[in-house]
């Protein structure tokens, strides 16, 4: 069951990614904007390049190899000795949401504009959490007799 719900994760994570996780107007009467992973990153690349890269590999390349190193695991083609490096990608996936979310507590406290969520956030942090809980509850090491 694991296996397939980390397998799932290989096409969750590109889903959230491209999907709405807020939507934001400068002025409560004016349609909002719908604002993704991938349209942030667009933004990101053109105006701060070191940021942009500590991002992209915070919310698309860890999170990713997580998934493929977890699946690499269970299907025992990797050694179980690299849980600990993929419980630390995690950890760092999960970086981006917690930044998410002082953003839009941030935009909501100074009040000039309107945002909302949007379902994508959702999709993005159950992803997240999805894949910690696999790593957390997945095949653990066996114990050898000496």
């Amino acid at each position: 069951m694991l296996k397939i719900a980390n397998l799932s994760l290989l096409i969750l994570f590109p889903v959230a990614w491209f999907a709405p996780l807020l939507r934001a107007g400068l002025l409560p009467f004016f349609s909002l904007d719908e604002i993704s992973v991938i349209s942030g990153l667009q933004v990101l690349w053109e105006k701060d390049v070191f940021l942009a890269l500590l991002v992209t590999f915070l919310a698309l390349v860890a999170p990713m190899i997580k998934v493929i190193g977890t699946a690499l695991i269970q299907f025992d083609l990797l050694n179980n000795k690299v849980k600990p490096v993929l419980t630390l990608l995690g950890r760092l996936a999960m970086a981006d949401v917690f930044l998410v979310a002082i953003y839009i507590v941030a935009a909501k406290g100074v009040g000039i504009g309107r945002l909302e969520t949007g379902w994508g956030l959702y999709l993005f942090t159950f992803c997240v959490l999805a894949s910690y809980g696999i790593t957390l509850f997945g095949k653990t090491p066996k114990l050898s007799v000496s």
